[in-house]
């Protein structure tokens, strides 16, 4: 929906409220008009229903609203009398409307000093829970996601089975545009294995401001541009429309920002014209042939001695050859200097042949994941020349994300070796929003930009800040199933990690301590 449907949008609700209020409102002693002033009319309904005028802002904050508003319904038929189960029944299966009956027709007075203390055990857990969910949902939509590494595509810097904790504070909170949703899931909602969202309406796209923008080298979590991946969705189908905030969730690092310029030469990343530098704590990975020496050359217990995450491909086994799917940077002297290992190659893709799974696709270019480029990142406020050889980098932004921010897609032909933009010529293009180059560390096993391009700023998600559990499901036994060393340390930084799990204890057991004997000392 565009911002002008929502203005649209937003007025009909109003409307709506005050024919379904407005003599609620007079039997209250409050003035018929004063349930038409938009927000006013909340601020005197909280009144009203005796609850703090702070519940307005929750009426207003997308999907928290989805839990709020039939609460406001109960509580509004509940301060004029109507307390039973069958009320209450009515108020939520008629998404309001049962007010209207109320308002119209029924003989109901306003009870001004109505208890606010649910009757029963039950409306106190159910009360409870509500508003625990509530604050839960604000947590996770606008301030600290808990995210899980579920691929290899980030080893070693990011192990599957690490548990993060992602800042929505960082870039930025997106404001969510999925407003009907199940809160507090992603896509799909778990068990039931079901479509978690309604895809009408959706707001249009706005971010707070945040304290950092996205650099360079930063680790960043992303709803993927296009979205495949069959375990992360609830159809089968492999191509489908998903909104934005409802792709799968992604994390790569960030390796060229909006305005930079990428290439890749024999596995090398360069941006900018220079190699790009990794952070102290980036441990990238890559694949290797290894030669061994001898018949007592085994792969398997290399695999085992130096932790290494993917399984091991056999080359040529008659010259003893053997392919190792990821090796990082840090094991590949130990690797080297095995007795049992003659020689360690680096397998760099040279081929010169097109591959249509490189993005551009389908232009006839030799690029390969270790051999791409140069390629230029766009950034907002940018102008690019466009012709036929230049589209294809182009094309899928301009028609899907560039029209997406106001309810619109794009349409890209090519006639006469013209290009058209929604049927008229297009020479130049300035781009409306940054665009972002993502890259696993685990180099030769990751799904990233290299196959499907830019990442839009507004499929941005957020920064890992924090490692609170890491777990390794190949171990055997719960606690050597738990990687210690990792446990309770943040992702960013230089130098070795640092677990803050024992300082964590630490302060438990002084919080605990303290309320303990807090409580005691009131019953003395």
């Amino acid at each position: 929906m565009t911002l002008t449907q929502w203005f649209i949008f937003f007025f009909i609700i109003q409307a709506i409220h005050f024919l379904g209020t407005w003599k609620l409102y007079q039997k209250a002693g409050r003035k018929a008009w004063e349930a038409l002033i938009p927000v006013y009319n909340a601020v005197v309904l909280m009144k009203i229903i005796n609850r703090p005028w702070w519940w307005v802002i929750l009426l207003f904050i997308p999907i928290v609203n989805l839990i709020m508003i039939p609460v406001v319904w109960v509580e509004t038929i509940r301060s004029f009398g109507r307390n039973s189960g069958m009320d209450t029944f009515l108020v939520l299966v008629t998404l309001g409307f049962y007010i209207f009956y109320i308002n119209y027709f029924a003989e109901v007075t306003y009870i001004e000093d109505r208890s606010l203390k649910p009757r029963t055990a039950a409306g106190e857990w159910v009360n409870s829970i509500l508003f625990a969910v509530v604050a839960a949902t604000i947590v996770h939509a606008y301030f600290i996601q808990p995210f899980t590494i579920p691929t290899s595509s980030m080893e070693k810097t990011l192990l599957v089975g690490d548990f993060l904790f992602v800042s929505k504070l960082h870039y930025g909170a997106r404001i969510p545009m999925t407003s009907v949703a199940f809160p507090m899931v992603h896509d799909t909602i778990p068990v039931v294995h079901t479509k978690s969202y309604l895809e009408w309406p959706q707001f249009p796209y706005l971010r707070l401001p945040g304290f950092e923008k996205v650099e360079r080298n930063d680790i960043v979590v992303f709803n993927w541009p296009v979205d495949t991946v069959p375990y992360f969705r609830y159809s089968g189908s492999k191509h489908f429309y998903k909104p934005i905030d409802k792709k799968s969730n992604y994390v790569k690092r960030a390796v060229a920002v909006a305005g930079d310029s990428l290439q890749i030469i024999n596995g090398q990343v360069y941006v900018n014209d220079g190699p790009l530098e990794l952070p102290e704590r980036a441990n990238p990975q890559t694949s290797y042939l290894v030669q061994g020496k001898g018949n007592g050359f085994s792969p398997q217990a290399l695999y085992q001695v130096y932790d290494i995450t993917d399984p091991v491909m056999v080359v040529g086994q008659d010259n003893n050859i053997f392919r190792f799917t990821a090796i990082s940077e840090d094991k590949l002297e130990k690797f080297k200097n095995n007795p049992n290992v003659a020689r360690v190659a680096r397998i760099v893709d040279s081929t010169k042949t097109v591959k249509t799974n490189i993005f551009p696709r389908y232009l006839q270019n030799t690029w390969n994941i270790d051999n791409f480029g140069p390629i230029y990142i766009p950034e907002k406020g940018a102008t690019v020349e466009i012709t036929p050889e230049t589209i294809p980098f182009y094309r899928h932004i301009i028609e899907v994300y560039e029209g997406s921010e106001i309810g619109l897609k794009n349409t890209i032909d090519i006639k006469e070796n013209q290009v058209l933009l929604n049927g008229k010529p297009l020479n130049s293009y300035t781009f409306k929003q940054n665009y972002y180059w993502m890259m696993g560390d685990n180099r030769h096993n990751s799904e990233d930009s290299r196959y499907w391009g830019y990442v839009p700023e507004n499929h941005i998600v957020g920064k890992p800040v924090f490692i609170w559990m890491s777990w390794d499901s190949n171990a055997r036994g719960f606690f050597e199933s738990i990687r210690w060393d990792r446990v309770f340390t943040t992702v960013h930084g230089e130098g070795e990690r640092v677990s803050y799990f024992y300082y964590f204890l630490i302060a438990l057991v002084i919080w605990f301590g303290f309320n303990y004997f807090r409580k005691r000392r009131k019953k003395e």
